[in-house]
């Protein structure tokens, strides 16, 4: 049987002070997508939508229960976690210093831990995809969480379909393939490969599938 499709498109936010929460997250750049109120004062509700993202979040009055600053954990993905922090920071964000999971290595008595990932200090020493990290809360606490991945692993996305949400995106892809086919014209004696731009493309989708990148 066929599933059907199931698209998480919203989040909720509990926070204390609507307008305030509004003012921050138009300070992030984030798209406004909605806000009305409904009654005498007693709802109200704003909708917005990170850069790039399919999905949103939502909060206001009498929205949801939940106490504010409760929401921890929330994931933003970049492929370029270095530019996404800069970014916020011109914004005037308070956000952490860049560190790193430390799955499998001693990361000393007095490393904290933060939504389950070890911090170490820094980016991740090898760049790897999904390892890199910076942190940063809204007025009421509620925690959100830059996670830099570049090559999903396999089986996490579709393999026939290529997408970039922006045009940073595509422009970080672009140039990691850059990289990647300057390599691959060293191994093959360092003749100018006619082909680029098949290869390119291959590179590039193989790299958002998680699957064998072209060598």
């Amino acid at each position: 049987m066929k599933s059907v499709d199931l698209k998480f498109e919203i989040f909720v936010i509990p926070v204390s002070d609507v307008e305030r929460a509004k003012q921050f997250y138009k300070k992030l750049g984030w798209r406004l997508d909605a806000d009305f109120a409904a009654g005498d004062n007693d709802f109200r509700v704003l909708q917005f939508t990170p850069p790039g993202s399919a999905c949103s979040v939502i909060f206001g009055k009498n929205v949801t229960a939940a106490m504010p600053g409760s929401a921890q954990g929330l994931y933003l993905i970049v492929s370029d976690i270095v530019a996404a922090r800069d970014e916020l920071l011109g914004r005037g964000v308070e956000i952490s210093e860049l560190f790193h999971d430390a799955a499998g290595e001693y990361a000393g008595p007095d490393e904290p831990y933060l939504f389950g990932r070890r911090r170490v200090s820094g980016l991740d020493p090898e760049r790897r995809s999904y390892r890199s990290f910076a942190s940063f809360n809204d007025p009421d606490g509620n925690g959100w969480l830059l996670q830099e991945v570049t090559t999903r692993l396999p089986g996490r996305i579709d393999s026939a379909e290529t997408t970039f949400a922006s045009e940073s995106d595509l422009a970080g892809a672009l140039r990691r393939a850059e990289v990647a086919h300057g390599e691959h014209e060293k191994r093959s004696g360092g003749k100018r490969d006619e082909n680029w731009p098949d290869w390119y493309a291959k590179y590039m989708a193989a790299e958002q599938a998680g699957t064998g990148l072209p060598q």
